[in-house]
This record gives C-alpha cells, sequence and structure tokens, in this order.
C-alpha cells in the first residue's frame, strides 16, 4: 500500500485533446504538446516552474515522452516513461503525488498521450511471453476461448458470473452504456456524441455476451494533461487556491492470489479494486456513500457493472440494482462517468486515467456547467489495467465546499485559456504558447513542426 503521505498534493491544472478515431491523422508529440500547453496555461505556470515529468503510453518507442517533453524545454529536468497497461495514465498522476508527498518535487507536469492502430487490442511482440498469458490460460481452462477479442471475452465473462449470482440481467448491462453515450453527448472531448436507445444498444452486434458493440470501448487517439503541486508551491500562489483540488486519498495496487481463483470475476482485477478502493477512501476518510461522481474504467459495461460493486458505490451484488434505480446518472445516488466515460468518450491508454482526473477536476470546480454533478466536494476516480494494475483516486475541494455551477464567462476570466475548457474544445494562441514554453532553456529545433500542426486545427 506504501508510506502514507507526509505532504498534500494538489492537482493545479488539467487540459487534453479531442479523443478521435485512430486514423493515424495526428502523431503523438502533437497530443502530448496540445494537452500540455492546456494544463500549463490552466494552471498559471511555465514549464521553467516544472520539476519532474512523467509521459504516460503504452503504443511507442522508448523516450517518447523526452521527444514531447523537450517541445516546452529542455531544462535538464528527469522525465519518467510509464507503462502499466489501460491504468498507464492514472499510475503517473500516483507517480507525480508520490514525488511530491515525499518532498522530492513542488511541481510535476504528467501527460498521457496514444496514438493507437484501428481495431481490437493485440500483442505487438510475438517472440517473447505475453504477460497475460496465465491470465489467458485460466478463461481457456474456466470458460473456453472464442473468436471475440480477448479482452472482450475477458469481461464479458465477469459480466455473465454476474448475471449467474447475482440476478443481473442482459438489460441491465445495455442500460450501463446508454446512460454513458447520453452523458458524452456534453462532452466535447468525446470520441462519440450519439444517443441510443435500449434496444439499440441491445440489438448491436455481440461482441461477447452480454456486451453488444455499443458497450465496448473503441480504440482512440488523443492526448491529456495534469499538473500536481504541493502545498508550498500553492502557498507562493495564493491566487489559485480557489481552482486547486486535493489528492485526497489514493492507492495504486496489483492483483492478489485471487486472481486465479477460476472466478472470472476476479480475473479481471476485481479484488486489487477492492483493496484500491478501501485504502483510497480510507486515507481520504470518507466512506463510498459521500461520493457524489464518479470517473469509472468502463472499457466495457460488464467492467463498469462489477467494480460499482468493487468500489462500494452499492451493496455486494446489487450494483444492477442501483443501475435499474437510476441511480448512476443525475437525478440518482452517484454521477458515474459524465464524461461519458471509456465507452463513448474513447479510450487512449496513456491518456484515460488522466482524462479522468481532467473531468473530475472540473466538476469539482463547478466549470462543468453544462454536466454538473451538483453538491458534489468530492470526487472518486477508478482506472483499471490487466495485468495488472489499479488506481483508485479520491479527490477534494480545498476549501472543503460543495461544488456549485461558475458561469463561462467567469471561468475565461480564471484561467489562462482565455475561455471555459471544461465546455469548449479550442486551442491556444502563439501569445499563450510563449507563456508557458521555457524562458531560459527551449529548442525551436525540438519544437519543429509540431506548432504549426496544432495551431492549425483550431
Amino acid at each position: 500500500m506504501g508510506k502514507r503521505s507526509v505532504s498534500p498534493t494538489y492537482v493545479l491544472g488539467v487540459g487534453m485533446t479531442k479523443f478521435i478515431k485512430p486514423r493515424g491523422k495526428v502523431d503523438y508529440p502533437e497530443l502530448g504538446w496540445e494537452a500540455g500547453v492546456k494544463a500549463m496555461l490552466d494552471a498559471n505556470i511555465n514549464y521553467d516552474d516544472v520539476d519532474q515529468g512523467v509521459a504516460c503510453y503504452c503504443y511507442g518507442d522508448s523516450t517518447c515522452g523526452q521527444r514531447v517533453f523537450y517541445q516546452f524545454g529542455m531544462t535538464g529536468i528527469p522525465i519518467y516513461n510509464v507503462n502499466n497497461n489501460c491504468s498507464t495514465g492514472a499510475t503517473g498522476l500516483a507517480m507525480a503525488r508520490t514525488m511530491i508527498s515525499h518532498g522530492a518535487a513542488d511541481c510535476v507536469l504528467v501527460i498521457g498521450f496514444e496514438k493507437m492502430t484501428p481495431g481490437s487490442l493485440a500483442s505487438i511482440y510475438k517472440d517473447r511471453s505475453n504477460p497475460m498469458i496465465t491470465s489467458g490460460e485460466m478463461m481457456a481452462t474456466t470458460k473456453g476461448v472464442t473468436n471475440a477479442p480477448g479482452p472482450a471475452q475477458m469481461f464479458g465473462n465477469a459480466g455473465l458470473e454476474y448475471m449467474e449470482k447475482y440476478g443481473a440481467r442482459l438489460e441491465d448491462f445495455a442500460e450501463i452504456a446508454r446512460i454513458n453515450h447520453a452523458h458524452s453527448v456534453k462532452n466535447p472531448y468525446s470520441q462519440f456524441h450519439d444517443v441510443y436507445t435500449l434496444e439499440q444498444i441491445m440489438k448491436a452486434p455481440m461482441i461477447h455476451e452480454p456486451c453488444t458493440k455499443l458497450q465496448c470501448c473503441p480504440t482512440s487517439d488523443g492526448g491529456a494533461a495534469a499538473v500536481l503541486v504541493s502545498q508550498e508551491f500553492l502557498d507562493a500562489r495564493p491566487h489559485l487556491k480557489d481552482r486547486a483540488i486535493l489528492v485526497a486519498g489514493q492507492c495504486l495496487a496489483t492483483d492478489s492470489p485471487e486472481l486465479f481463483s477460476r472466478s472470472s470475476i476476479d480475473l479481471v482485477g476485481f479484488n486489487m479494486t477492492k483493496f484500491a478502493a478501501k485504502a483510497a477512501m480510507n486515507e481520504a476518510g470518507i466512506s463510498p456513500k459521500d461520493v457524489k461522481v464518479c470517473e469509472l474504467h468502463d472499457c466495457f459495461s460488464a467492467n463498469e457493472m462489477i467494480t460499482i460493486d468493487a468500489l462500494g458505490l452499492s451493496e455486494p451484488g446489487k450494483a444492477h440494482e442501483m443501475v435499474r434505480r437510476g441511480d448512476i446518472t443525475y437525478g440518482g445516488k452517484v454521477v458515474i462517468n459524465p464524461s461519458g466515460g471509456l465507452i463513448s468518450k474513447g479510450h487512449p491508454l496513456g491518456a484515460t486515467g488522466i482524462a479522468q482526473c481532467a473531468e473530475l477536476v472540473w466538476q469539482l470546480r463547478g466549470w462543468a456547467n453544462n454536466r454538473l454533478a451538483p453538491n458534489a466536494g468530492i470526487a472518486l476516480q477508478h482506472n483499471l489495467g490487466l495485468g495488472g494494475a489499479t488506481v483508485v483516486t479520491v479527490y477534494k475541494r480545498a476549501d472543503g465546499k460543495l461544488n456549485t455551477e461558475v458561469k463561462s464567462e467567469i471561468v475565461a476570466e480564471q484561467t489562462g485559456l482565455g475561455y471555459n475548457p471544461a465546455v469548449e474544445a479550442k486551442g491556444f494562441t502563439l501569445a499563450q504558447v510563449d507563456q508557458v514554453r521555457s524562458r531560459k532553456s527551449r529548442s525551436e529545433w525540438a519544437l519543429r513542426d509540431t506548432q504549426e500542426k496544432v495551431l492549425a486545427r483550431f
């Protein structure tokens, strides 16, 4: 579980790109550049303030992080390249918090980016053992193997087991997807903005029961970034305290022996999620009933179902009843995935966990005024990677108050972007870029043509 933090850590700025279909039109240096510039503008900092950098991606060569970060400046700071499967982004956030809370840094920039290929995830290296081989063999032994993509089989089998054990129905899983697609309409960064009826979702092509195509997340290209700072850094900038969000509790956990218990639910990380949730909430001094808004790793609707249970948002075995009551959306017990979640927002692996953070920061600030989960002072994030790792994070408003809607005109005056980034996916100007690039150690050669390509898109 790790040692208790010795100093508070805050998220001071966030930024992200639109999540788009992976068609190779935008390269990763552009994705990382756009997200990083936005996050630093939001935090009102310059790259010279950054002590350490964390780059989060799964697909790419070594030191892609340096390729992205050098564009902001070549200040000699440590830059770490992180790959932890689908939990890569939140792993980067956990690393940054560890650095800050134990005095290794006062300001850390975390950038997640992914340039993916169309279609289901597949192993790249064929000449060595696949890290998922033990899980794959367990699935084959207990449930068999179909022609469906491996992750869809694993999570689908978990959903089927939940149905067998607790009485969930196919309609319950489809309802989860219907809600996430409906939420995504108001998120300008989402890959999809289509609304579907329950019938349409259930009649979509079946990938692996209980999940149809509209209950599965797509592969995506995209970037997201966050600036994390120490109490000392924040105290030196009191004018920024009203936007700072406290990382009140956090746990990065890996699997226990229950992974191989022969349960399909255990095989997709149920126990490590349960462990991480308990640890993060204990550190934050909260219980699940305190959570009003949550970004949850819904790579498949089946995973959202079992994760609602693992996080303690429902009584054990009662997640489907929570779904039926409408308790996972506006007007219910907790708003889950107001961003649209992975199912509709998209899932560029390295960026996903940081995009979840961005959404929750905007929610707690009150900036997400077109999709606000009202009366929230606490937010919960869950990011999962098979193989495995899960990160559960509890965020709190630093002032201890509940969120209230902030008008976009006011947000535009508060952030260095000049508009409300929670409700508008816009860009920035050359003058704004100059504000965040290093003043002492910048290189035009390192930037090359990235800036022109990014600015041309807006």
